[in-house]
C-alpha cells in the first residue's frame, strides 16, 4: 500500500514539476546562455527563492529538464523494443523510435545542441549514459544471446552502438526540418546495414570453425 502523501509534499512535487516545465520551455526557446532563473520563475508564477528551495542553480534545473528528456524517450523507445519478436527487429525497431524522438524539436535541441553547452562536455556524456547506455548494453547484449552476433569485444561494441546512436541523433537534430524524413530513413538503414554485416560475418566465422573441426 502506498504511504499517503502530505499535502505539503503534493505542493512540492507540483511546484518543481511546473519549473521543470517552464525551463524546458524557455532553454528550448531562448538556448542555455539565454535563459536566466527569474525569468524561469516569473513564468511559473514563483520567486527565485522557490526556485533555489528546489534547485542548487540553473545548470541543475537544466540537468532536471534533459533527465525528464531522457528518461521519457528511453521508456518510449524501451516499450516499441520490447514488442518485437527478435533481437534483430528490436534493435532496429527500438533504434528507429530513438530517431524519432530525435525529430522533436525540443529534445533534438536540449539534449544534442544546448546539452553540452550547459554541462560540458564530460557532464552531458555522464547524462547521456544513465539515460540511455543500459538500454542499448541490453539490445546488443540480447543481440548476442541469441547468436545474431558474436560474442566478442562485448563492452566496446556496446560503447561503438551507443555513440552511432548518438551520432544519428545529432544528424538528425542538425538536419532541416524538410531534410529530417530523408536522414532519418538513411541513418536507420545504414544501422540495419551494419547490423547485416555484423551478423554475417558472424555466420561466416561460425561456419569456418565447424569446417576446421578435426573429425
Amino acid at each position: 500500500m502506498s504511504p499517503v502523501r502530505s499535502r505539503r509534499e503534493l505542493y512540492s512535487e507540483a511546484t518543481r514539476n511546473a519549473l521543470v516545465d517552464e525551463a524546458t520551455t524557455l532553454f528550448a526557446e531562448r538556448g542555455y546562455a539565454g535563459t536566466s532563473l527569474e525569468e524561469i520563475a516569473a513564468s511559473a508564477l514563483l520567486t527565485r527563492g522557490a526556485v533555489y528551495h528546489h534547485f542548487a542553480g540553473k545548470q541543475a534545473l537544466f540537468e532536471a529538464v534533459l533527465d525528464r528528456l531522457g528518461i521519457g524517450a528511453i521508456k518510449r523507445v524501451a516499450e516499441v523494443a520490447g514488442r518485437q519478436s527478435t533481437p534483430e527487429q528490436a534493435a532496429i525497431a527500438g533504434f528507429d523510435a530513438f530517431l524519432e524522438e530525435s525529430c522533436d524539436p525540443v529534445y533534438g535541441k536540449l539534449v544534442w545542441q544546448e546539452g553540452p553547452l550547459a554541462l560540458g562536455w564530460e557532464g552531458w556524456r555522464r547524462c547521456e549514459q544513465d539515460h540511455s547506455y543500459a538500454l542499448v548494453e541490453g539490445i546488443v547484449l540480447s543481440l548476442m544471446d541469441s547468436g545474431y552476433l558474436e560474442r566478442t569485444a562485448e563492452r566496446t561494441t556496446v560503447r561503438i552502438f551507443h555513440e552511432m546512436l548518438g551520432g544519428a541523433g545529432l544528424a538528425l537534430t542538425e538536419a532541416a526540418a524538410e531534410d529530417k524524413p530523408q536522414v532519418r530513413r538513411e541513418c536507420t538503414d545504414l544501422f540495419r546495414r551494419v547490423l547485416l554485416g555484423l551478423h554475417q560475418q558472424t555466420v561466416a566465422d561460425d561456419c569456418s570453425s565447424v569446417s576446421a573441426t578435426p573429425r
